[in-house]
């Protein structure tokens, strides 16, 4: 998806900025709209009702967010590829991190997925009750993250993690953290890739929150290999940062790096 990127005149740039408020100010509208009931239901419903609530109600407002950003703020997303992932039993997702949308393009394809949340955000009045309610995982120490993933996957969910632990600094992608391997090989279970292709680095480490977006921001989700559950971590570690190197596309606007 390295496509160059198209001139835009004086009222084109004006929409890519209105765009980006009405996108921002969307999904803020949309966690508040849920915040009092996150805040209500989470001490009165039993466990397995509020995490399963929790988490397709996320899954719900991702997917609706983002056929809104595709209705008014010219984005385009393809993500049929993953679609089908949601019927087939606990598994790993592991996904290259260029944009801050990564986590809800994925979780609004998968109702019962978990992920692993900064604990700041997770203590963020916005964003941390609706997280709770859901039972996500705060990433307060690997030995926590270890245990939580492994417990979510023994429910049967989904554990959506990003490898490289934080947003591509260097593309295709940074050195990946031993974390899933860890959580892979003591569940159990395989973990499948997935490639996030952006048509430019919107929202990445090196983009500002209020830049605005180049428009159309188109973005594909491709199903990569799937892997069996390692018994090696370091060795699984390796080959699968060798293998996101070779299958990540950069965004237009980045260098590639090797």
């Amino acid at each position: 998806m390295n496509e160059p990127l198209r001139t835009r005149g004086p009222l084109w740039a004006l929409y890519e900025r209105v765009a980006m408020h009405v996108g921002l100010g969307s999904l803020a509208l949309l966690c508040l709209f849920w915040l009092p009931f996150a805040l209500l239901l989470h001490p009165l419903l039993p466990r397995a009702l509020g995490q399963r609530l929790g988490r397709e109600t996320i899954s719900f407002g991702f997917r609706l967010y983002l056929r809104l950003l595709e209705t008014l703020c010219a984005c385009r997303f393809d993500l049929a590829d993953i679609e089908g992932l949601r019927d087939q039993g606990p598994l790993i997702i592991a996904a290259n991190h260029p944009s801050l949308l990564d986590a809800v393009i994925l979780i609004s394809r998968l109702p019962d997925a978990v992920c692993v949340m900064k604990a700041s955000l997770m203590d963020n009045l916005l964003f941390g009750s609706a997280a709770r309610l859901a039972r996500y995982i705060r990433n307060d120490g690997i030995l926590q993250i270890i245990a939580g993933g492994c417990e979510a996957l023994g429910e049967g969910g989904h554990l959506v993690l990003f490898p490289e632990g934080s947003r591509t600094s260097h593309f295709p992608v940074d050195p990946l953290a031993p974390t899933l391997a860890m959580i892979a090989r003591r569940a159990g279970v395989p973990v499948q890739t997935v490639l996030l292709d952006f048509s430019t680095a919107y929202l990445g480490k090196a983009w500002p929150l209020f830049r605005p977006p180049v428009l159309p921001l188109t973005v594909r989700a491709r199903l990569g290999r799937r892997f069996e559950a390692p018994a090696d971590h370091a060795a699984f570690t390796a080959d699968l940062e060798a293998y996101f190197r070779r299958e990540v596309h950069c965004p237009a606007d980045t260098p590639h790096h090797v």
